[in-house]
């Protein structure tokens, strides 16, 4: 038995998996997220432990016999997080999270000091990264930063909790802008930039590697008499990809999560730097990939939901059963700011071409069209890069609603596969990753693909429809920018 946790932003999912790989037992444990100010985004460690204490309180009753089996365990976890330690491994302040966008000054700080940055770290340097939230910890908290001893992501900071050890693996620290990506090993250039050495940096393996056994006190309180393995684990949608087995060179898929990826698989360091395409170690050893990332994906129609005061099923349910027409409105999902291909941590969304006739189902409609055409400039992104896609499959909550994929595909003009178990996530690809670390199997023995339940093909009169309206959805960002740049100037008057 293998268990894989999944530390998410809104919540902590554990899941119970046999031999079989069969899910045998599951629970969620919900999160909250404090936003001291505008822009900010951090959590309190300790809660992702409670969480995942809860969690295993509950497999554990769900099924005893199975728990007590339980040989490996893995993680996935949100990218980017800054947890922050002190000489006796205490947590010096609030976690500051991948979507906190408070480092923006920091980012070109970064470049100025590490002119190599780009091609040693393989990305732009983007607040939501690691590295930035450092430098302005030390700017302005520096007595913090003063007692700084070591710096974990969110998931190495759990496997700390379980193991006593503080290791990372190679997918969640591309995530930093501290590791040389393509070498897969800390840069001590990168590190310096930052005034930190490799000594406040977790141990690196791979993400099948077993790193770590949870401590024997906790081994006995959880009644296992001997300590699972701790499998070097993978950042959120490395271990996605490994739970749908997106493994091989050219394996592509979009996740339609809080943020939005469009991932693909590749066999070597593929950069895209020009359109903010993040080029990071994937979990298996010897591959890579490339993601084009939007910030706010089903977190838009989230939000939607939060205004309307409805439920997001509700406001689909509003939509006709066959959208024949874009939505005479458009929406820029930049709520927090975009990654791909922008980088801009301080534009912001909205809607326009409104009316007196436009209905609450066409803004609903026009949401889910203003995340596609964001994936679009993913997807172009990536083509710019090297990446040709032709197809993909589609996973995450977002894809259980047929509205959404089937503007998607017209949208980017490609095939999407709906999968059997597209909401296993990253917890399947964790117990994945464990299973592997215990007993020594090769990716391609245990990360078969799910059953594709269904493949939506481009609406031909859709996909004209959005092709012509590309380029007025794109010239939007930079008026909508110009605006916030000039609040912004007015503010500071």
């Amino acid at each position: 038995m293998y268990i894989g946790i999944d530390l998410g932003t809104s919540g902590v999912k554990a899941v119970l998996v046999d031999k079989t790989q069969t899910v045998v037992t599951a629970r969620t444990e919900g999160l909250t997220v404090s936003r001291p100010h505008p822009g900010w985004s951090e959590q309190n460690p300790e809660d992702w432990w409670q969480a995942v204490l809860r969690c295993f309180a509950a497999l554990r009753t769900a099924e005893p016999d199975a728990f007590a089996k339980v040989r490996g365990i893995g993680l996935s976890g949100q990218q980017h997080g800054a947890v922050l330690l002190d000489e006796d491994g205490q947590v010096l302040r609030p976690c500051i999270l991948w979507n906190d966008q408070r480092a923006g000054a920091e980012c070109a700080e970064i470049e100025r000091r590490f002119p190599r940055s780009r091609e040693v770290c393989a990305n732009i340097a983007m607040p939501g990264f690691t590295a930035p939230k450092l430098l302005w910890v030390a700017r302005h908290e520096p007595e913090i930063f003063a007692a700084t001893r070591h710096v974990l992501l969110p998931k190495a900071w759990v496997r700390y909790r379980l193991t006593g050890d503080m290791i990372e693996d190679m997918s969640d620290a591309s995530g930093t802008l501290w590791l040389d990506v393509g070498a897969r090993r800390w840069s001590d250039e990168a590190l310096a930039a930052c005034d930190l050495t490799e000594a406040t940096m977790p141990t690196l393996c791979e993400g099948t590697d077993p790193a770590g056994h949870v401590t024997p006190a906790l081994a006995s309180e959880w009644g296992w008499k001997t300590p699972p393995v701790l499998a070097g684990s993978a950042g959120d949608n490395a271990a996605g990809a490994v739970g749908i087995g997106a493994i091989i060179p050219g394996s592509a898929f979009l996740s339609l999560g809080t943020s939005g990826v469009l991932w693909v698989t590749t066999d070597r360091l593929r950069t895209g730097t020009r359109s903010a395409i993040h080029a990071f170690c994937h979990a298996i050893p010897a591959t890579w990939h490339q993601m084009g990332v939007t910030l706010s994906a089903a977190a838009s129609l989230a939000w939607w939901a939060r205004v309307t005061g409805m439920e997001e099923t509700a406001l689909l349910a509003e939509l006709p059963e066959r959208i024949e027409h874009p939505s005479e409105a458009i929406f820029l999902p930049y709520l927090s700011g975009e990654r791909t291909p922008y980088n801009d941590p301080e534009i912001r969304g909205g809607f326009l071409g409104l009316s007196q006739d436009t209905t609450r189902a066409a803004l609903t409609q026009a949401v889910l069209e203003g995340v596609a055409f964001s994936f679009r400039d993913a997807l172009d992104g990536l083509r710019e890069s090297g990446s040709a896609l032709t197809e993909a499959d589609v996973i995450g909550g977002g894809s259980r609603s047929p509205h959404w994929v089937r503007i998607l595909s017209s949208v980017l003009d490609l095939p999407l596969h709906r999968l059997k178990h597209g909401e296993r996530g990253g917890s399947f690809g964790a117990a994945r990753l464990a299973r592997m670390a215990v007993t020594g199997e090769a990716p391609a023995t245990v990360c078969g693909a799910p059953e594709r339940i269904e493949t939506v093909l481009p609406d031909p009169v859709l996909r004209d429809a959005y092709a012509a309206i590309l380029p007025r959805y794109r010239a939007l960002y930079p008026a909508v920018r110009g605006l916030v740049a000039k609040e912004t100037a007015d503010a500071e008057a």
